[in-house]
């Protein structure tokens, strides 16, 4: 399922196929939390961004509409109308940051769901369940995101705990994609590396998971309070842990300069929802900086967005019109902002394949970490 073509220091350029699709990697997934990129962009505009692998949220989709109504629509690719490679979270990160009252058990999490109250049960074998209803390709083992800073004994009870449902999450996804009902009988299981900022936990977490020889491993918890280089430093602990021929998937990281620096420490995989995030509230990537659309110097710019970008918006809106649609409080404004940004990721991936395909990610790197992070 996955191949390495090629290296460059710990710099990996592969592929990733699925039962929608191969993607090519380091790739940057687009978050589409609820069936939807936030913003208004449908399954075609993904095409249209260039979205290799779109990325969906177990936790939402279970409360609402309901991973069982997904499943009776013949699954969330054809319910969202998007062909593309998919990967769902386990749901696991949203019930530690999103619910209120959580008891955890050596079963599961019971909580209370943020839309309505009711009290809900998830476990290893729940999530693996929900993922395969919505029938995702990629489905994220069911884990406790620790935030930072953490007790040492609890992340270390935590970890070992991660393990044992991870267990269970590869028992009952096997089971599952026996079924003759399932809806996609391919999707495949990674597991997450847990350990706060502790590097003895890290290795020890990622030795034990990596013995279990899934299709792919993520680092998680980070992103969640540590600092950049606490981040970096987790990752170099980790990498060399990992198994070398299969994907590595950081999760929930990051703006642009952590994209390239953790491509250059051996990671496959980003997901992020700050690009279209930020663009809902005016914030655009350029190759120059980020740019805050709404301020007044932009009112009388006919120039693009960016004139190194070719996305819909830039070949077409002026910088003049989108603050406009932003001073406005129209719709529209926040939907070019989204695509832009998204686009603008989805291209910074395309460069950093062109660059370790050409041996000069070295040199992409030394010229735009650090760039594309400051503001204008």
């Amino acid at each position: 399922m996955f191949k390495l073509f090629k290296t460059q220091g710990r710099a990996r350029r592969g592929e990733f196929t699925t039962p929608h699709g191969t993607a090519q990697t380091p790739v940057f997934m687009n978050v589409g939390t609820q069936g939807a990129i936030k913003g208004g962009l449908s399954g075609d505009d993904l095409k249209t961004i260039r979205c290799q692998i779109e990325l969906s949220n177990t936790y939402h989709l279970h409360l609402r509409p309901g991973d069982e109504l997904v499943k009776e629509r013949g699954g969330l690719h054809r319910f969202m109308g998007w062909d593309g490679p998919m990967l769902t979270d386990s749901g696991g990160f949203q019930i530690f940051s999103l619910a209120k009252l959580r008891k955890i058990t050596e079963e599961g999490v019971a909580f209370n769901s943020h839309i309505d109250g009711r009290r809900l049960f998830i476990g290893p074998e729940d999530s693996m369940r929900i993922q395969s209803n919505l029938g995702s390709d990629i489905a994220m083992a069911f884990d406790e995101c620790v935030g930072i800073p953490a007790e040492y004994d609890y992340v270390k009870k935590s970890c070992d705990r991660t393990y044992r449902w991870l267990l269970r999450c590869r028992d009952e996804l096997e089971r599952l994609n026996a079924r003759e009902d399932t809806v996609n009988p391919g999707q495949v299981l990674f597991g997450i590396n847990q350990g706060a900022t502790y590097k003895d936990l890290r290795t020890e977490h990622m030795d034990a998971i990596a013995q279990l020889d899934l299709p792919g491993y993520a680092i998680g918890g980070l992103a969640v309070g540590e600092s950049t280089q606490e981040m970096y430093d987790t990752i170099d602990a980790v990498e060399e842990h990992m198994p070398k021929d299969r994907p590595r998937y950081l999760m929930g990281v990051g703006t642009p300069s952590n994209i390239i620096e953790g491509v250059a420490r051996g990671i496959d995989f980003f997901d992020c929802v700050m690009p279209a995030r930020n663009g809902r509230h005016g914030h655009l990537f350029t190759w120059d900086g980020v740019i805050n659309i709404k301020n007044e110097k932009y009112a009388r710019d006919d120039g693009p967005i960016d004139s190194r970008c070719d996305c819909p918006v830039c070949r077409r809106y002026s910088r003049a019109y989108v603050r406009h649609l932003f001073a406005a409080g129209e719709m529209l404004g926040l939907r070019l902002a989204v695509i832009h940004n998204l686009f603008f990721y989805n291209s910074l991936m395309e460069r950093i394949r062109s660059a370790l395909d050409d041996g000069t990610f070295d040199s992409f790197r030394s010229t735009w970490s650090g760039v594309l992070d400051r503001r204008i």
